[in-house]
């Protein structure tokens, strides 16, 4: 048991590492889809002197900033202790509908979609 539990916990850890790597490398790419389109829109707003044009920046700019967080930023150990304060004060939260999966459960949906089970 103590060897399947370091098995799943070191899946977890690099299936982690995984997101965090792919994170970073999504942000070079939308970090310089980001620049290069907040100075056209800039310099586009500019010329045609139309300040409108610049409003796509701001969502581009949380996007961004979310990526950035992700990969560079807090944002992991945030969502580690806001998910540790769920486990320690909102339990109640995390119950499933109608209780916890019990094996009778399982054998009576078993059963139920069993074609070739027959009822004694």
């Amino acid at each position: 048991l103590e060897r399947q539990l370091l098995m799943q916990n070191q899946m977890r850890e690099r299936q982690t590492a995984i997101q965090i790597a792919w994170t970073r490398e999504f942000l070079k790419y939308f970090g310089t889809f980001f620049g290069l389109a907040a100075v056209g829109l800039t310099a586009r707003a500019i010329k045609k002197k139309n300040p409108g044009l610049i409003l796509p920046i701001v969502p581009l700019s949380f996007i961004f900033a979310y990526q950035y967080d992700m990969g560079y930023g807090t944002l992991l150990q945030r969502i580690k202790g806001e998910a540790e304060n769920i486990l320690d004060t909102q339990s109640t939260l995390l119950e499933l509908p109608k209780g916890p999966l019990t094996y009778e459960d399982l054998e009576k949906i078993r059963r139920s979609q069993s074609k070739f089970f027959i009822e004694k």
